[in-house]
């Protein structure tokens, strides 16, 4: 077995040195081959007229009309005089013409989702960048803020984190100086209308140490800058998701600080489900001391989420079956199903919702749409919830 001689200490760094540039070329390498476009040539999800009505609440009939009579520009036609597709910012412009946007009223809140576990694996960032990405082809104004060093979110957009991007393009700066009065200067619009993300690299985790130093120093009003930045922008915004580190330090405490809403994956495995127990009691702990100190999160929505699901597992059921007994209304009725669709799609630097063609068949694309569409409605009616202004509407729909 290969081993670091004894006295050779030394030797360790320029070791591990050396095997992370191999494995950041190997990586590269990878992005390179995959089929993913980088961030700046990323293209916007296009929708065929019966999608674009039903998204944008009103018939493929109106829609015509509308083009006919000059309300809408005439839509793109290919070589054969067929509609090319509509994107997602010309289904915006028609939410506009035919008042059908579903945004918050001034006087709501925004939605301020973290998107939390403290074991990695879960599903976190799937959960929050395809709930991002759901939302704002719904025609929701979303930010995505990447608070995770590891940077999975900002990947998933096509930016590859420590070359595409510096600490000033992090919360980074922001958290550091006290002087910044703005998050404004990191929103980056992506290929999506209407979503902006913060991205992140693996400079934020220096921020980890330094937040923590100065909250140990006395300085314990630093856990509310992250809330200060949202409040900056959040104007701009219906929905915020958060995706912190998969741990409980100084950057996930100023993310539960920040929150109203709590969304939590939880694999049906049994580690997976013993490491969410554990993540309960130090929450618990956590909002006890931060209550003690005056922070109290104003958490209006907690919801977990059965992440990789494979129910052809009988254990996987049975314990499906344990956390809907655990946790009542609070677990979503559907789940989000191990899919090879996600995984190819994530192997290529892309999620399911961006992807022109599927990756694997038809049909395993259209369950796989079918299970991430039901999870992230029944997301997007708890952050409807939240808002006073959508109450009623909720009501005679007979979902509240």
């Amino acid at each position: 077995m290969d081993t670091v001689a004894e006295g050779e200490g030394g030797n360790v760094l320029s070791l591990v040195e050396d095997l992370a540039l191999r494995t950041s070329s190997v990586l590269e390498t990878l992005r390179n081959n995959a089929q993913a476009v980088r961030a700046g040539d990323r293209r916007e999800p296009t929708f065929q007229i019966g999608q674009a009505a039903e998204l944008i609440g009103r018939s493929a009939a109106a829609i015509r009309e509308a083009e006919k009579d000059g309300r809408l520009p005439e839509p793109r036609r290919g070589e054969n005089n067929r509609r090319v597709g509509y994107t997602l910012e010309q289904l915006n412009v028609m939410r506009g013409i035919f008042g059908t946007r579903p945004w918050r009223a001034q006087t709501d809140a925004p939605a301020v989702i973290a998107v939390q576990n403290f074991k990695g694996g879960v599903g976190k960032s799937t959960v929050a960048v395809h709930l991002a990405q759901y939302l704002a082809i719904q025609g929701y104004r979303v930010l995505l803020i990447d608070c995770d060093s590891q940077a999975s979110a900002t990947t998933l957009f096509g930016y590859v984190p420590d070359m595409d991007l510096g600490e000033d393009d992090t919360l980074y700066p922001f958290l550091r100086n006290d002087e910044m009065g703005s998050l404004a200067y990191a929103l980056r619009p992506t290929h999506f209308d209407g979503l902006s993300l913060i991205p992140a690299n693996l400079r934020l985790f220096q921020s980890e140490y330094e937040l923590a130093a100065r909250m140990a120093q006395g300085d314990p009003g630093l856990i509310d800058r992250l809330t200060q930045g949202i409040n900056s922008v959040s104007d701009a915004f219906d929905v915020v998701i958060m995706d912190p580190p998969p741990a409980l330090g100084a950057i996930s405490l100023s993310v539960l600080r920040a929150a109203n809403a709590l969304i939590v994956p939880v694999p049906p495995t049994v580690m997976d489900f013993s490491s969410t127990a554990a993540f309960l009691a130090m929450l618990q702990e956590t909002l006890v001391e931060l209550e003690r100190a005056g922070h109290a999160p104003n958490l209006q929505l907690l919801k977990f989420v059965s992440s990789r699901v494979d129910e052809n597992k009988s254990m996987q059921r049975e314990l499906l079956g344990l956390m809907k007994s655990i946790f009542g209304h609070h677990l979503a009725r559907s789940s989000l199903k191990n899919s090879a669709e996600i995984d190819n799609a994530t192997a290529r630097l892309m999620t399911v919702y961006e992807l022109d063609a599927p990756i694997t068949s038809r049909s395993v694309r259209d369950r796989c749409l079918t299970y991430l569409n039901a999870v992230n409605q029944e997301l997007e009616l708890d952050i409807r919830a939240m808002w006073p202004s959508h109450r009623e509407s909720l009501r005679r729909a007979g979902v509240l």
